[in-house]
């Protein structure tokens, strides 16, 4: 339990989320990381646009592709937590752009069961759309899986922190 459970979520109807995975080797020691962004805001698109969560898990040993698609698969989680109807997936893994849009098939058994998950979850939202990315432009959720990987416990104060500020919630209230 990280306390996180007894944190109120805001509800957004539209979010942009941009994902990364990370691996120190491969396969090797890996991570997720996502930052979902209130897509209603004024500059939303920008790489440095404040997060409304940001989120990082350690994986253990696994390949790169499967940290990429645990780092999609946790990020959509939270955006159903978040009540969003709408995302816009930046993403900058072109493996998995291609897939999820259907136009390359999954060939790796490792991946099978977490495109599927993934796109259980994109079936649930009203609209999506998944667009590559370079990774110049996913540095926030780059930062988000090398802190899981590399101070999992920092990450984790980093999402309370985040999500609380999203609530306006601060050490003084």
């Amino acid at each position: 339990m990280t306390g996180e459970e007894d944190l109120p979520r805001p509800v957004i109807e539209k979010l942009l989320i941009r994902t990364d995975g990370a691996c120190r080797g491969n396969p090797g020691p890996a991570s997720a990381g996502a930052v979902l962004i209130d897509a209603s805001k004024a500059g939303f698109d920008d790489p440095a646009a404040d997060p409304v969560a940001v989120l990082g898990r350690p994986l253990g040993i696994r390949t790169n592709n499967v940290a990429e698609y645990a780092g999609l698969v946790l990020a959509l989680r939270e955006a159903h937590r978040l009540g969003a109807q709408e995302i816009d997936l930046r993403l900058d893994s072109k493996l998995i752009v291609e897939q999820i849009n259907g136009r390359w098939r999954v060939k790796d058994l490792k991946l099978k069961g977490l495109f599927a998950e993934a796109m259980q979850h994109l079936k649930a939202f009203r609209r999506w759309k998944a667009t590559h990315e370079p990774r110049a432009r996913n540095h926030a959720a780059d930062a988000m899986a090398n802190l899981a990987l590399d101070d999992p416990d920092g990450a984790i104060r980093l999402e309370r922190y985040v999500r609380e500020r999203s609530l306006g919630i601060t050490d003084a209230g």
